[in-house]
């Protein structure tokens, strides 16, 4: 049975860094297990409404569709660039429209770009927590690029290359490894502030 390793750039900009690098580690992972599907959710390319808190089916636009795609998908890669210290808000308000078990128990690995190194820790600060609050699976160590390790859309930097090869064949290889352990507790989110 083939799993679906799904990439999401969250980026809303023109350019394309964020999926260059995502389009990247999918490739990574399908020239080591060509028995793997990837697909991708770019932002740039749906309509997704503010989250509110209504049920998903009500939103007028693509955002139910995304969701699903998300939900029936087995493990990720998740791109964004650095803004102001941290992951994208269109990012942001994508993770509030997924329910936690759509996510609990599954595996990803992150990547991040920006114009310089300020902001490498922001993937692991910023991010990381709150896809721990999902209870996911995360690859230890995140790729962190730099503008000038890039020309347009194309990596050029040999380091990069192999750490965004490494993350790709890491993602499955854990993806692989979490199907037959269990999860351990439920997320934090299913059970606190009830009582019983």
């Amino acid at each position: 049975m083939s799993h679906t390793l799904l990439g999401i750039s969250g980026s809303l900009t023109s350019g394309g860094s964020t999926r260059a690098l995502v389009d990247y580690v999918l490739r990574a992972a399908e020239e080591a297990f060509p028995d793997i599907a990837t697909a991708v959710v770019d932002l740039r390319d749906v309509r997704l409404s503010f989250c509110d808190g209504r049920p998903l089916a009500e939103y007028p636009d693509d955002t139910a569709a995304v969701v699903a795609r998300i939900q029936a998908a087995d493990a990720y890669v998740i791109g964004t660039p650095i803004y102001r210290g941290s992951y994208t808000g269109a990012l942001k308000n994508l993770l509030d429209h997924i329910p936690v078990e759509a996510l609990t128990g599954k595996v990803a690995g992150l990547v991040g770009n920006a114009a310089s190194d300020h902001h490498y820790l922001s993937i692991d600060q910023e991010l990381r927590p709150v896809l721990m609050w999902f209870n996911m699976h995360l690859v230890p160590g995140s790729v962190y690029v730099r503008g000038n390790q890039m020309q347009g859309s194309q990596v050029v930097d040999d380091r990069v290359q192999d750490h965004l090869r490494q993350l790709g064949r890491a993602v499955v290889s854990l993806h692989r490894g979490v199907q037959t352990t269990a999860g351990g507790p439920p997320p934090l989110s299913q059970w606190a502030g009830r009582r019983g």
